[in-house]
C-alpha cells in the first residue's frame, strides 16, 4: 500500500471515527438518567460502548457480514428502552427492578437471536424484504432520524426553544458539507462528514462560551448488572423477546441496503454468521448494561457521502474507537463535541437514505390501486412518528413500544402488504379492463 493510499484509508478511518462517536455518544447520557444511574456509571457506560462498539464493528466486518456496516447500539432498543423505564413507577416497579428485568429479558432475547440465526432465520427474512419493503424502511428511517438531527441543530436537545446561535452554526455546516459533495473535487467529497465535524467543532469553541461539566475521576468498565440486580419478569422478558425478534430487520436491511452499492450478493453464510454475531452482542449488552447491538441502517448513508467502500477504514474507524474508550482522557476530549454540530454534518448524510429509498422503486409502476403498497406504509409511519409518546399510555406495556414505533409500524405493514397482495396481478387485471373499454 503507497504512502498516499495510507493516508486516505486513515483519514477514512478517522472519518468513521467520528461517525461511530456521534452515533453512540447520546445513548449511554440517556439510558443512564433513565436508570437512575451514577455520573459514575454513565461514564463507565459510556466508555464500554466505545470499546464494545469497536469490537463489534472489527467482528462483523472480519467475521460476520464482511461489509462496512457500523453495529451499534440499535435505535430500535434504545428507543424501546426508554419507553419502558418510563413505565416503571405505574408498573410497580422501581428504575433498578426495571433495569434487572430488562437485562434478563435481553439476554435471552439475544440467546434466542443467536439460535435462530445459526439456524439460519436470515433466508425467511430476505425473501420477506421486497425492493417496496427496502424502501420503506429507507424512508420512514430518513424521516425519523432527518427529525431527531434537525431538532438537535436548533438547539432543541438541550433547550426548550431554538438557540438562534446554534441553529446558524449548523445551517452553515449544512451548506458547507452538501457544497462539498455537490462541488467539492474527488478526494476531498470523499471525507466532506470529517471536514464538517472539525469544521464545526473549532468555530464552536471559537465562538461559545465553554459549560462546566462534571468531571469523573473513576470508573468500571466491566461492572456486570449496572442497571440493576437480575430478576425474571415475565412481562419484560416477552417484551424483549419481541423487540429482539424485530431488530432482526436491521441486519437486512442494511445487508440488503449494501448490495447495490458494490453489486454484492450476500450469501446464506455472511447472514447466519451476521445474526450469531448479534445475538451474541445482545447478551454482552444484557449483562454490561449496554442497549442491544445491530448493523446500523443508517451507514448507508454515510457511506453514500463518503463513496468509500471498502471496508479497511471502518476496521481502523473501529480500532481507534476501541482506544477512545481505553484512554479516559481522550473519552472526556470528545464528549465535549457539541451535539448540534455532530446533528448538522449526520442530518446531511442521512438525507442520502432518501436516495436508496427511490432507488429500490426504479423499474415499479404505481397505479391508484397499487400505490397504497407504499403510501400506506409510509404515511401511516410518518403519521404515528408525530404522535407525543405520552399518547400510548392506555397501551400494555410489553406491546408499547412496538405499537408506539411508526418506523416498526411501517415496516410491518410493508412486509403484510407486500407478502399477502398479488400486487402485480391487480394490475394486469385493471390494464385488461381498461383495454376492454377501449375496444368497446
Amino acid at each position: 500500500m503507497n504512502q498516499k493510499s495510507s493516508s486516505t484509508m486513515f483519514f477514512a478511518g478517522l472519518q468513521w471515527l467520528f461517525f461511530m462517536f456521534a452515533n453512540t455518544v447520546v445513548i449511554p447520557l440517556t439510558i443512564g438518567d433513565a436508570f437512575d444511574l451514577s455520573s459514575m456509571e454513565v461514564a463507565s457506560a459510556l466508555q464500554r460502548s466505545f470499546i464494545f462498539t469497536g469490537v463489534a464493528c472489527v467482528l462483523q466486518a472480519v467475521i460476520g457480514h464482511r461489509y462496512p456496516l457500523m453495529e451499534g447500539q440499535s435505535g430500535l432498543w434504545w428507543g424501546a428502552l426508554l419507553s419502558i423505564s418510563a413505565s416503571a413507577s405505574s408498573a410497580g416497579l422501581t428504575a433498578s427492578e426495571m433495569g434487572g428485568g430488562l437485562a434478563v429479558g435481553i439476554i435471552l432475547s439475544g440467546v434466542l437471536v443467536t439460535i435462530l440465526g445459526a439456524l439460519g432465520i436470515g433466508n425467511v427474512l430476505k425473501r420477506l424484504f421486497t425492493p417496496v419493503v427496502m424502501s420503506t424502511v429507507l424512508f420512514l428511517l430518513g424521516a425519523q432520524l432527518v427529525g431527531i438531527f434537525t431538532k438537535g441543530m436548533l438547539g432543541l436537545a438541550t433547550g426548550d426553544q431554538i438557540h438562534l446561535p446554534t441553529a446558524a452554526l449548523s445551517i452553515f455546516l449544512v451548506i458547507l458539507v452538501v457544497w462539498i459533495n455537490v462541488k467539492g473535487p474527488g478526494v476531498i467529497r470523499n471525507f466532506s462528514i470529517l471536514i464538517g465535524i472539525v469544521t464545526g467543532w473549532i468555530i464552536y469553541v471559537i465562538f461559545f462560551p465553554a459549560q462546566s461539566v462534571e468531571v469523573v475521576t473513576s470508573t468500571k468498565i466491566f461492572n456486570v448488572f449496572p442497571w440493576g440486580k437480575p430478576t425474571f419478569n415475565l412481562s419484560l422478558i416477552i417484551f424483549a423477546v419481541i423487540t429482539g425478534l424485530v431488530n432482526t430487520t436491521n441486519t437486512i436491511s442494511a445487508i440488503k441496503g449494501f448490495e447495490p452499492m458494490v453489486n454484492a450478493t450476500t450469501t446464506n453464510n455472511q447472514y447466519r454468521k451476521s445474526f450469531v454475531l448479534t445475538g451474541l452482542n445482545s447478551v454482552v449488552s444484557g449483562a454490561f448494561g449496554m442497549v442491544p447491538y445491530a448493523p446500523y441502517v443508517s451507514s448507508l448513508g454515510f457511506l453514500q457521502s463518503t463513496l468509500i467502500f471498502q471496508t479497511l477504514p471502518m476496521i481502523i474507524g473501529a480500532v481507534m474507537f476501541m482506544v477512545l474508550g481505553l484512554v479516559p482522557a481522550l473519552s472526556h476530549l470528545f464528549s465535549t463535541l457539541p451535539v448540534s454540530v455532530g446533528n448538522a454534518v449526520l442530518f446531511v448524510a442521512y438525507l442520502q437514505l432518501f436516495s436508496g429509498a427511490i432507488s429500490n422503486l426504479k423499474g415499479i409502476t404505481f397505479t391508484s390501486k397499487s400505490i397504497y403498497r407504499i403510501a400506506a406504509p409510509v404515511l401511516l409511519g410518518i403519521a404515528i412518528m408525530n404522535i407525543p409518546a405520552d399518547m400510548f399510555g392506555s397501551i400494555p406495556m410489553v406491546v408499547r413500544p412496538l405499537v408506539s414505533s411508526g418506523l416498526l409500524i411501517g415496516i410491518i405493514l410493508a412486509v403484510l402488504l407486500e407478502n399477502t397482495i398479488n400486487w402485480s396481478k391487480l394490475d394486469q387485471v385493471k390494464k385488461s379492463l381498461v383495454k376492454e373499454e377501449k375496444v368497446s
